[in-house]
């Protein structure tokens, strides 16, 4: 009995031995985020800085990216609990508090501070402006999406009305934009963001004429979201989320685009250093990228006049209700 005993208690230590080696391992584990970004563009090139240069693994982080091809898909993965962050247009989010779903998502940082896109045309056009849409057919993103909505205000301060002085087609999809483009003859102009744009005018099968985002001006573009059971569970992953991304914009800020482009190699495997740097290089000039993801009211206020403006906003909702500036708040703070 005594030797079952001494044989029992032995095994009991050893497993106790194991399972304390396993607590001790655990401590450089990372915990694995489900990121679902819009669309895969060099526009959200601090994102993948952070990945690629690997500041989201330094904070115990693994990103598990997919894309979702639009804000509202993205906004399906999140409230469907198949993705934790989602990175779109912030008005998806503000749609859904409009619903009045109990575990909405909220916005908790900003990533992009103007429309990313850039218009293109079937013709080269050095002395373009705005008013020359008059009477052309334009392709302008997915109804009620930020793209199609910051293009109609740019439209509208030019002196258009997208109903009537314009085919303004919000038809297609977003990730069909490009090859509809390019296929359909009747179409002049369409949006397209980095790096297809810079691809299309370097095959020769269109011209950049414009950027969207500096005729816009500023307007909270692209941020990221989390349902609120997210962020209430997980504080510090989110504060180190943000320490990642504000970490990449920083590479970004103190170092030449070519050496930018090689870190965001990883990420855009059929696109040439040559033509990430050029990416890099023009949202740089429009100045695309937040300094701190803090998601200002008085940014939330342009959007919802952008909102207003196309017709897709009945009753403004609170700022405080859509956006949690805690998480960017305390991590702004430990940096002081």
């Amino acid at each position: 009995m005594k030797r079952k005993i001494a044989l029992f208690a032995a095994a009991v230590i050893a497993a106790m031995s194991f399972a304390l080696g396993g607590c001790g391992g655990a401590k450089n584990e990372k915990t694995t985020v489900r990121l679902c970004e819009v669309t895969h563009s060099i526009f959200y090139a601090p994102m993948y800085v952070a990945i690629n240069n690997g500041y989201m693994s330094d904070y115990g982080i693994d990103i598990e990216l997919s894309n979702g091809g639009g804000a509202d898909k993205v906004m399906t993965a999140l409230t469907s609990k198949s993705a934790d962050i989602g990175l779109m247009g912030p008005e998806a989010t503000i749609y859904c508090q409009a619903q009045g779903q109990k575990d909405y998502p909220v916005i908790f940082g900003q990533l992009t501070k103007r429309d990313g896109s850039f218009l293109v045309a079937k013709a080269a056009d050095p002395d373009f402006e705005w008013t020359k849409l008059r009477g052309k057919h334009v392709l302008a993103g997915r109804v009620g999406g930020v793209p199609a909505m910051t293009m109609q205000y740019v439209v509208n301060k030019a002196g258009l009305d997208e109903k009537t002085d314009l085919k303004f087609n919000t038809d297609v999809a977003f990730n069909m934009m490009a090859p509809v483009f390019e296929s359909d003859d009747s179409v002049d102009y369409t949006t397209m963001f980095e790096p297809t744009a810079s691809e299309f005018a370097a095959s020769g099968k269109g011209f950049i004429v414009a950027s969207v985002g500096e005729a816009g001006g500023e307007i909270p573009y692209t941020s990221f979201s989390a349902s609120k059971s997210y962020l209430e569970k997980n504080p510090e992953l989110v504060k180190n989320f943000l320490r990642a991304i504000i970490k990449g914009y920083g590479f970004i800020k103190d170092n030449t685009p070519e050496k930018v482009a090689e870190s965001l190699e990883p990420s855009f495997s059929g696109t040439s250093r040559e033509s990430l740097a050029a990416a890099v290089k023009s949202y740089t000039k429009i100045d695309a990228w937040c300094s701190t993801p803090l998601f200002t009211e008085e940014a939330y206020i342009k959007l919802q006049e952008v909102m207003e403006n196309a017709g897709f906003l009945d009753a403004r909702v609170t700022y405080t209700g859509a956006v949690d500036n805690s998480f960017v708040n305390a991590v702004l703070e430990s940096k002081k």
